[in-house]
């Protein structure tokens, strides 16, 4: 088991190059979270019984809404549970996130099987069932000293919406259902980025039997920038536009998810992760983020991604006014 080194050493260094980071993220005109949470008292969360004193945690994440959110969340359940914890949210990007993680200078993130599977641990082809990809995540990252937490039912991957009076004019609800449309109602909006993959449009299409000119016919896919897709969806310019599952715009623009009945998609559920010597430490801790999991869904994090993207809220706010909703915590 690699040692932990002194969280005075290499967490310093990592935490002053976070900051001048963040200072660059808001010199480009985004705006940096910061380490407040506000004030709450346990609930269902409640402190852990012979939890010493001198108990610390330091809980990261990357710098995205939903991580800021999901961020501010372990930050207040690991308080509400009696930890001294440091807040070391909001960091640019995912390596130096995971790298904190690996070297012990962070006990606690939240993090997507997806993304470990494919980018942290290098696998050239995700699992489509989803626990079986946590599963797989959870024994390959166990080598690196982390141990992976209950999953939450929400999946953060690519998806194909259409205009909610539109699927039920058209009578769709799954991917398989675009087949059987007229060729002419086969419209589509994506990204370049999506249109060039060699796991996005055009293996997509082929899966679901209507590979592309003779199936859907190049002129009915349309080349967006990222996050136009949504707008040009909601505002009729294709009928199907390529989304991200729990982005705040699905709900805000009436939008509904088509099911990937075929399971093209590869999963990004998102786990609590653990530095293993911390989790062998206060192994109650697990027992904290497995509460919370069952209430992390699809549905549920459009609604906070929408508050933060749409109504401008604060991520810091939106998860506190989540905890207390759900009883994990109160004011």
């Amino acid at each position: 088991m690699r040692r932990r080194q002194h969280p005075w050493g290499l967490r310093a260094l990592l935490t002053a190059a976070t900051a001048a980071l963040v200072l660059t993220v808001s010199a480009c005109g985004l705006q940096p979270a910061t380490s407040f949470v506000p004030d709450v008292k346990p609930g269902s969360i409640a402190p852990i019984d012979g939890l010493p004193e001198d108990a610390a945690l330091t809980v990261t994440s990357k710098n995205f809404t939903e991580q800021l959110i999901l961020g501010k969340v372990a930050v207040i359940a690991a308080k509400a549970a009696g930890f001294d914890v440091t807040d070391l949210t909001n960091v640019p990007g995912s390596q130096p996130v995971r790298e904190l993680m690996l070297a012990g200078q962070a006990d606690l993130t939240y993090e997507y099987t997806g993304t470990a599977w494919l980018t942290y641990l290098g696998k050239d082809k995700a699992i489509p069932d989803q626990q079986q990809q946590w599963q797989a995540v959870k024994e390959a990252d166990a080598k690196n000293g982390l141990t992976w937490g209950r999953p939450a039912p929400m999946n953060n991957t690519y998806a194909f919406a259409i205009r909610s009076a539109k699927a039920k004019e058209l009578g769709v609800t799954t991917i398989s259902d675009i087949a059987k449309l007229p060729k002419s109602e086969r419209t589509f909006c994506i990204e370049a980025e999506f249109n060039s993959r060699s796991d996005g449009m055009n293996p997509l299409l082929k899966t679901y039997g209507i590979p592309r000119g003779s199936g859907v016919p190049d002129g009915q896919i349309g080349i967006y920038d990222t996050g136009a897709v949504y707008s040009a969806t909601a505002n009729g310019n294709c009928n199907f536009g390529e989304v991200f599952t729990t982005d705040g715009r699905i709900k805000a623009l009436d939008l509904t998810v088509l099911e990937d009945d075929k399971n093209f998609f590869p999963a990004y559920n998102v786990s609590p992760v653990y530095w293993s010597e911390t989790i062998q430490r206060y192994p109650q801790l697990a027992d904290v983020f497995d509460q919370i999991a069952p209430k992390l869904t699809d549905a549920a994090l459009q609604e906070l991604n929408l508050q933060v993207d749409v109504q401008g809220r604060e991520p810091a706010d939106v998860a506190a006014d989540w905890m207390v909703q759900e009883g994990f915590v109160t004011r």
